[in-house]
């Protein structure tokens, strides 16, 4: 007998279940009801997501072709495709940090290999709150562990990423992980059940009670008796993962199997139902055929479980013992539970009695859907009504700032009304999210598979692809903060970013991936920023012909202290023709007299301190109308780049992003241990009134370049001309410092030995 309170605890509504039983024509057993509950949540069955991701045309049009997949596919040459997703592993790493960022790493790359792809390369995009809280000094120093522990063992290099800390972050981490593999295209593997007859075979690790519910679990507020839910998470193992991989692309090669599923949130759920929805097909499984850990699991908990390290195979009918020897003969559990019908129905047997019969379309393609209603938060108005022109302007210091004299600002308070050009640009490098990432990428191999020629700390990641002088870009990339004031251009501007970052190493963008993480999306307000969020995401990479092929969405990242910022996260794919001809973000170790160029797309008379760190760090303010973008001039600004990377123009390319064109110039000359004199040109900038916006401002559309000579410029305006993007000469390599001056005013003046210790001691002064 189902109670009311049985079918409110599983997450279902009154309407849902009516609509279950109007779909079975009785009650539910316990079993079916788990089913849908888990394929009715929005982790699974995006019920109020799916009408706002149709704004993507590429997953709009899957949907409707029944077309989607575990991964999107992009072709590399006419051999080779590229195959990339990013999810979210977000409440299982807020309440368990090591094991579900672990297993966030193990999810997405099964996502991959199901495919048929070698898995080649992982990234990831993480939030934090401020580290001088005990708890986030814990989560950041676990989930970094879990990441780089499954990684490392698995042998797919960390290559990129992204890490952010604000306080909306604090209780609730985001933690996106990605995932990129390489296939021929004429094998990749699909995820439909075909071939009435054909036997259904479990691969992998055993089952165990790990994980139940954490579909639902992900589709709900964090609370107060969140650290209870410790059982929804699930337990990894990557030695076990590495021999799936093989086993599994190995399984593949043989041509017998038909059709392939990874084991994801809802287990085998998801997998049963969904491979049979996407052939037509119905399937049959005997729940007592299934390895399990534990001799006292119940159907209900064996449907349920996401334990890890799983897949589920159809595969042609006598063929089925060689399949299964290929995973045996790596070490892993293999049997046959079930085979595929043609009444579409998921028919769940234990010991031969029925537990469940359901139609596997309605657990998947029925997903009841809402069209939910918007509300533009009260807030938006009065931070962009904010005058910044108000805030008081950094003085200027005529000389040399050591270390002793840098450390002794930051052991002091930072005072808004009197605080130096250089003390500000020593304070935004000593934020921990601007910082040096070190602490972070030291803990990830980043070179197993010597594939890898681009470090972490680039624009972008750059891979070889072997065979081939072709090589790939990968950049995770997004802004919570730009989220928080304008949904809509903060969607824009993480699309836009990511492309500029794979231009500045001379790839060319082709396409993305998302993972969407906003708040509770039943309250108006938080709806309301992921749809405008969706809007600004879709306008970009329209614009830059880059299809969102894959994706996530995470909701109800909030805590009873508040929600996080909306922070879309844009996985994107570059590609370069020759590897050989990348572009380097750091000015060059010999590049003493190379000249620094300022490519600037279009203006932005805001001045780009909206939304920006300098704005945050110094003043403490999170307000403002964030950078504007003009999508045409991005696109300028790119081609530009490409050409001239092509061409071997530049010595080095860089694009302008967090804090600014002070920070950019710092970070290129800290990468080569070079410094730089840098004279600035007031009536270049006309429409930037103070020097803070100038340095510290976050308008896009910009990158710094250098060029060897006076032939490379010459060409350099001409082209930078033809695309309509405006160029600037803005000082030299060469020295010990950064010196950067505004006619005859030196505003900073610092050694950049002492840029990089404050820089990389950052993050680790704060976890000792």
């Amino acid at each position: 007998m189902i109670e009311p309170h049985m079918v409110r605890e599983m997450g279902l509504n009154e309407t849902e279940y009516q609509k279950i039983l109007d779909t079975l024509g009785r009650e539910p057993t316990i079993t079916e009801l788990g089913m849908y509950a888990v394929m009715w949540s929005e982790h699974c069955g995006y019920k109020y997501s799916r009408p706002v991701l149709s704004l993507f045309k590429n997953y709009k049009e899957a949907q409707e072709q029944g077309s989607l997949e575990n991964a999107g596919v992009v072709a590399l040459d006419e051999t080779y495709g590229i195959v990339f997703k990013v999810e979210s592993h977000n409440h299982p790493s807020a309440v368990e940090p090591f094991q579900g960022a672990a297993t966030g790493v193990g999810g997405i790359l099964r996502d991959i290999f199901t495919m048929g792809a070698r898995p080649i390369a992982l990234l990831n995009s993480l939030r934090f709150g401020p580290l001088e809280d005990t708890r986030n000094r814990y989560l950041f120093e676990h989930i970094v562990a879990g990441i780089s522990h499954y990684g490392n063992c698995v042998g797919v290099p960390t290559v990129a990423g992204e890490i952010y800390f604000n306080k909306c972050y604090s209780g609730n981490p985001l933690v996106n992980a990605m995932a990129v593999g390489i296939v021929e295209l004429k094998n990749i593997a699909s995820a439909a059940a075909q071939g009435i007859g054909n036997p259904v075979v479990y691969v992998g690790s055993a089952t165990g009670k790990d994980g139940i519910h954490g579909a639902t679990f992900a589709s709900v507020e964090l609370g107060p008796d969140s650290e209870s839910k410790r059982p929804n998470v699930q337990m990894g193992d990557p030695f076990l993962e590495k021999l799936l991989i093989e086993a599994t692309l190995e399984a593949l090669e043989t041509g017998f199997v038909v059709g392939i599923q990874d084991m994801g949130a809802a287990g085998l759920t998801c997998s049963t139902c969904e491979t049979a929805a996407k052939g037509g097909k119905g399937m049959e499984i005997d729940v007592r055929k299934v390895p399990l850990r534990e001799s006292d699991m119940t159907p209900y908990e064996i449907m349920l479980s996401e334990s890890q390290e799983r897949m589920l195979c159809i595969v042609q009918k006598g063929k089925e013992q060689a399949v299964i020897e290929v995973f045996r003969k790596w070490g892993l559990s293999a049997a046959v539970i079930g085979l595929v019908t043609d009444d579409g129905l998921v028919r769940v047997k234990d010991n031969g009695v029925v537990v469940a019969e359901v139609p596997a379309k309605s657990l998947t393609d029925e997903c009841p859907t809402y069209h939910l209603q918007t509300e533009e938060p009260e807030y938006i108005k009065a931070l962009h009504a904010f005058d910044l022109s108000s805030l008081p302007e950094p003085v200027t210091t005529h000389f040399e700032l050591s270390l002793i004299e840098a450390n002794e600002l930051l052991t002091s308070e930072a005072s808004t009304t009197s605080i130096s050009y250089a003390e500000a640009l020593i304070r935004l490098l000593d934020s921990p999210s601007i910082a040096s990432k070190d602490w972070v990428t030291v803990q990830y191999d980043s070179m197993v598979q010597t594939q890898t020629v681009a470090l972490p700390g680039s624009d972008a990641a750059v891979l070889r692809i072997r065979g081939t002088k072709r090589g790939i870009a990968l950049k995770l990339d997004g802004n919570g903060r730009y989220g928080y004031l304008d949904p809509y251009v903060g969607g824009q501007i993480a699309v836009v970013e990511a492309a500029r970052n794979v231009a500045c190493v001379g790839a060319k963008p082709v396409a993305v991936t998302d993972c969407l993480n906003f708040a509770n999306p039943e309250k108006p307000t938080g709806f309301w920023q992921f749809r405008r969020s969706v809007e600004g995401l879709a306008s970009a990479t329209e614009a830059f012909n880059t299809p969102v092929i894959s994706g996530n969405v995470s909701f109800y990242n909030e805590t009873p202290e508040g929600a996080i910022f909306p922070t879309p996260t844009i996985g994107i794919l570059g590609i370069l023709d020759d590897v050989n001809r990348r572009c380097q973000a750091g000015f060059r170790e010999d590049g003493e007299g190379d000249t620094i160029v300022l490519l600037t797309a279009y203006r932005d008379h805001t001045g780009g301190l909206g939304g920006s760190e300098y704005l945050s760090v110094v003043h403490n303010l999170e307000t403002g109308v964030p950078p504007r973008v003009h999508l045409e001039g991005e696109k300028n600004l790119v081609g530009l780049l490409l050409e001239c990377i092509g061409d071997s123009l530049f010595a080095s390319s860089h694009d302008v992003s967090d804090g600014g064109l002070a920070i950019c110039l710092a970070e290129s000359a800290m990468i080569s241990n070079q410094g730089a004199a840098i004279l600035l040109n007031r009536n270049d900038f006309p429409e930037l009134a103070q020097p803070s916006s100038l340095l510290f401002g976050e308008a896009q559309g910009r990158a710094v370049v250098t060029v060897r000579t006076e032939k490379q410029l010459s060409k350099l305006k001409e082209r930078a001309l033809a695309f309509g993007v405006e160029t600037a000469w803005i000082g030299t390599v060469g020295g010990e410092n950064l010196r950067i001056s505004i006619g005859p005013d030196i505003l900073t003046d610092i050694p950049v030995s002492v840029l990089k210790e404050i820089s990389t001691r950052s993050i680790p002064r704060r976890m000792e």
